[in-house]
């Protein structure tokens, strides 16, 4: 489910916010949102987290890609094996589908910010 900016949506399931904390000695507690709580949403923003592997071999391949022809033998051969090794992990970035977050202005006036979008279905 993909939402948009400006659509109507209710929480799926109870929702607490906060965890329980203490400050200055005296428990604060948490709080929840009820399901159906019917809100609107303000912001849409994808998520695709990059491992360090995942950057190294796009920057590898572009470069491949682009002089590979150009380089010297030896240099190719080292640059096609780095490449190959970290595929795996280019792989598995590209079958993880990106985590979408969502800013929804509840009807009772809270704000929820960086919610997955999971957590709502449409009104």
């Amino acid at each position: 489910m993909t939402l948009k900016a400006g659509q109507r949506v209710v929480l799926a399931a109870d929702t607490r916010l906060t965890d329980s904390d203490e400050a200055s000695g005296v428990v604060v507690g948490f709080l929840s949102l009820a399901a159906g709580t019917g809100g609107t949403v303000e912001h849409v923003v994808g998520h695709q987290d990059e491992s360090d592997d995942v950057r190294e071999y796009e920057r590898l391949k572009s470069l491949l890609d682009a002089f590979g022809r150009e380089m010297p033998m030896e240099s190719r051969r080292q640059l096609e094996e780095k490449v190959d090794s970290l595929e795996s992990a280019w792989k598995a970035f590209q079958e993880q589908a990106p985590r979408v977050s969502v800013r929804v202005r509840f009807d009772n006036g809270f704000i929820l910010d960086g919610a997955d979008e999971g957590v709502f279905v449409p009104a």
